[in-house]
């Protein structure tokens, strides 16, 4: 056991997951949760997933040795503000936000001298969302970002041992470079999913019947990403804009210097090109972070709850 309490503000994918996965480690002696709206907590109830669902996050706060805010962006600041004054002497204070900036910026002014705040970021998901959503393994072999910036050593070290406790890989950035890295392999992507699914709504030449009934791998895999959490995505581009503006920039000129070859008839710039892009996935392969196993041809995620 790594922790005696954990609070889970926020009964998501991720906190129902990191509940999961908690248990199934035997890392905290009890674990207890709160959601916002009523259904939530009922339902988290309905299938045990925490020790505790209690009415407020300043009752599922108290006396808990950590507490993690799995919350959208947008909302840091408020709970933060809310659980402050419950908050346990040394207790640490982290958050599961995919921005860490604007999370930062939101949180810090409210934690109490002697609670340890270490922001934290998994690197891990699935386009569904809800107290039924999570499952044990979803932190299996991803990895968990910290930004302890000036937290106490032990309290980093603390935390990331709970993190590689539920199958996570650790590292550690500073907030503005994870926040680069987080708009190049996630929050771009996203943008331009939802984007191309917005493309293919929107053309009157091909109906949307056509567009479901023939979906080739790569339109499906934009349609998956951009099933996401909204609320979740809008507060992410409005609090990392900078970032994401600058990859959106780069890539508006890549797909120029594409446009440009395509129009051009110049086969040898794309085949260059996308030999050189094909060099990335094999990575991604190798460093264990998907599978090589052909379209359709993957194991399933467990099943939620599992």
């Amino acid at each position: 056991m790594i922790y005696g309490r954990v609070a889970l503000i926020g009964l998501g994918l991720i906190a129902s997951s990191m509940a999961h996965a908690m248990r199934r480690g035997g890392l905290a002696g009890e674990i207890v949760g709160y959601a916002r709206t009523a259904e939530t907590r009922d339902v988290a109830r309905e299938i045990g997933l925490c020790d505790r669902v209690v009415e407020t996050a300043r009752e599922a706060v108290e006396g808990a040795d950590l507490v993690v805010l799995c919350v959208p962006v947008g909302a840091m600041d408020a709970v933060a503000r809310e659980i402050a004054p419950a908050l346990k002497p040394g207790a640490t204070l982290s958050d599961v936000g995919s921005v860490k900036r604007a999370v930062i910026e939101a949180m810090a002014p409210h934690v109490p001298s002697g609670v340890h705040f270490v922001p934290a970021h998994p690197l891990a998901g699935t386009e569904y969302s809800g107290p039924r959503s999570g499952f044990a393994t979803l932190f299996d072999n991803r990895w968990c970002i910290l930004v302890p910036g000036e937290a106490d050593r032990a309290a980093v070290d603390r935390l990331g041992r709970l993190w590689r406790g539920m199958g996570a890989n650790v590292d550690e950035m500073d907030a503005g470079h994870h926040d680069l890295v987080l708009a190049v392999v996630s929050h771009t992507p996203h943008l331009i999913a939802y984007t191309m699914v917005g493309v293919a709504e929107h053309l009157e030449q091909v109906s949307n019947s056509e567009v479901i009934k023939y979906s080739a791998s790569g339109f499906r895999d934009f349609t998956r990403i951009a099933a996401s959490d909204p609320t979740m995505w809008r507060d992410v581009f409005l609090t990392n804009r900078d970032a994401t503006l600058d990859i959106l920039g780069r890539f508006t000129e890549e797909l120029f210097v594409l446009q440009r070859a395509i129009r051009m008839g110049d086969g040898a710039q794309l085949h260059d090109y996308f030999t050189r892009t094909r060099a990335i996935r094999r990575g991604i392969v190798e460093a264990g972070q998907d599978t090589a196993a052909p379209d359709f041809g993957r194991v399933p995620a467990p099943e939620p709850g599992g």
